[in-house]
């Protein structure tokens, strides 16, 4: 049984997919056994980074590093609901049993409503999820916010739909957007002094640079310098600390929710993956898509990173933990730079070992079973992130882009994108003798079981949404297969024109901006079939996910006195 205590939620404590839930009939909340069951579906393990190289001064400046990284849990908190405060307040007050559970899960999931159940709730009164988290009125609609946004002239409107706003009521009852740096400004002013702090202990020039510009945006709300600073960072230690995913505005993907990520570089690893960054304009001038989709030239900096996680926080430490992460996601930046691909490598160990592979024993058959391996599992995940960054990002004919165009559907159609792209992609620098041509046969066997780990974290989510979808089209061209005992085989042949055919689908759909098309594919595709439910039945005994516990972290703090 995980514990967890008060005193991790460091922010919150310091300041005081749509539902398909009926709010009319919720279904009974689960008792003490059922949310053992439901907590022990994620495998405990232990996270250590070895930190002995580091100065003195270096590994203050990370403890540092974690001390701002954990304010970033309790504004996460506040962003998935209005009610989360006062949730957690009551449930750390409740010293039975029950409570207890309860307050771990919620913590796990930083809100009462289970992740990987269609957000079912799992607290007395919780009721149904907010599909606008905290980001927008309670009582107002949807549709009342887009006849706003309508109504403001272009600069107010940008800056009304641009991730780092909340939209609240005048007290005249109008609609204005807020800037983070006011809505949290309690908290970003803490974050903000550990990061100076943090600057003047590190003699490591980029990084210095890099918590220094962090430090100002959390105070002016302007974050463009300070993503610049992260796309240049070279540095021993890699921090990523701030507002960036948008997965909890399910109105519209607008708005980021806070999140950190403490992590030191793995040199050997990092060399060893940098020649992909030389193939990313090939890569994309061979997409199978009309040449007019395609960018004809790429961010000066692409790079890639491979770290060990020493600890995360917010939306970084929420259910399924993070495997990897491409960001910065400000057009502005992308453009100019690129976007930078973290593989959290000692995060990837562990769920290939405590997940992966008890999934493949159960969904593939024998003679497909011995053809997963980690290091196909690490490279997809790698070039899942690099695809996160080629193909259509603008929409010249609507002067738009995908994430403005397809709304609430563009998290599950960009995340199966880059998932099915990715593998487009291993398959080309295959047939160009980048990758050893070995890989071909366990490229596409090792997706196939990693894509039951993935659905498994629910299709509400836009992961385990992608990922269905995914999985039926293959299905559906013969890519996959069904023997008479339930377990699934590939079809290599059939599989790399399967692969490519969804790659043109859904890199089309983000071209054109189609919303109809984006919906007409989640609706046919983004379902559990019988014969994908029969393997999910059989994986109750396999944990869903790890639940890291950061051990290093919890030694530094612990010899710093906090």
């Amino acid at each position: 049984m995980l514990k967890t205590t008060l005193p991790i939620v460091g922010g919150l404590i310091l300041l005081a997919a749509a539902p398909t839930l009926s709010a009319d009939s919720p279904p009974p909340l689960p008792d003490e056994k059922a949310l053992q069951t439901m907590n022990a579906r994620f495998a405990p393990v232990d996270l250590t980074v070895d930190v002995s190289a580091l100065p003195p001064n270096e590994q203050q400046a990370l403890v540092k590093m974690v001390e701002a990284a954990r304010i970033m849990d309790g504004l996460f908190l506040r962003q998935v609901s209005p009610r989360n405060t006062d949730t957690l307040l009551e449930l750390s007050a409740d010293t039975s049993s029950l409570g207890r559970s309860r307050l771990d899960y919620f913590l796990m999931n930083k809100g009462p409503w289970s992740r990987l159940d269609h957000f079912a709730p799992f607290v007395p009164g919780a009721g149904v999820k907010p599909p606008q988290g905290n980001f927008y009125p309670a009582d107002v609609k949807k549709d009342e916010v887009e006849a706003w946004f309508v109504t403001l002239p272009e600069a107010e409107r940008a800056e009304a739909k641009g991730f780092f706003t909340t939209i609240r009521k005048t007290p005249a009852g109008k609609l204005t957007a807020v800037p983070f740096s006011v809505e949290y400004q309690g908290e970003l002013v803490l974050a903000a002094a550990r990061l100076r702090e943090a600057a003047a202990l590190t003699t490591q020039p980029s990084l210095k640079r890099y918590l220094e510009t962090r430090a100002a945006a959390f105070l002016s709300n302007d974050y463009y310098a300070s993503d610049l600073a992260w796309m240049e960072l070279d540095a021993s230690v890699e921090p990523t600390i701030g507002p960036y995913e948008t997965y909890e505005d399910e109105w519209f993907g607008f708005k980021a929710g806070f999140e950190a990520f403490i992590t030191l570089r793995d040199d050997a690893e990092t060399a060893k993956l940098a020649k992909f960054g030389q193939h990313l304009q090939s890569i994309e001038d061979n997409l199978p898509i009309e040449a007019k989709y395609r960018n004809p030239k790429l961010g000066a900096l692409s790079p890639i990173r491979v770290v060990n996680q020493l600890y995360a926080s917010g939306d970084g430490r929420r259910g399924v933990a993070t495997a990897a992460f491409n960001l910065p996601n400000d057009e502005r930046v992308t453009r100019e730079k690129g976007a930078k691909r973290v593989m959290l490598k000692n995060v990837q160990e562990q769920k290939f070992n405590n997940v992966l592979l008890p999934i493949s024993k159960a969904a593939l058959s024998a003679a497909d079973q011995k053809n997963v391996a980690f290091d196909v599992f690490f490279t997809h995940i790698l070039m899942h992130e690099l695809m996160h960054g080629l193909g259509p990002h603008e929409i010249k004919s609507k002067k738009s882009t995908p994430r403005a165009e397809l709304k609430d559907l563009y998290g599950a159609i960009e995340e199966a994108k880059a998932d099915i792209s990715g593998l487009f992609a291993m398959q080309f620098l295959v047939d160009k003798g980048v990758l050893p041509k070995s890989m071909e046969q366990t490229m596409y066997t090792t997706f196939l079981a990693s894509s039951f780990r993935t659905i498994r974290f629910g299709i509400n989510e836009a992961h385990g949404k992608g990922q269905a979808m995914q999985l039926n089209w293959l299905l559906d061209k013969g890519a996959f297969k069904v023997a008479k005992d339930g377990t699934f085989s590939v079809d290599a042949k059939k599989a790399k024109e399967a692969v490519k055919g969804l790659t043109r689908e859904l890199m089309t759909v983000e071209a054109e901006g189609n919303y109809a098309r984006a919906q007409e594919l989640l609706k046919t595709y983004a379902v559990i079939r019988p014969q994908t439910q029969k393997i999910l039945d059989a994986l109750k005994s396999v944990p869903v996910d790890i639940w890291p516990r950061f051990v290093t972290a919890d030694k530094l703090l612990a010899a710093s006195g906090q």
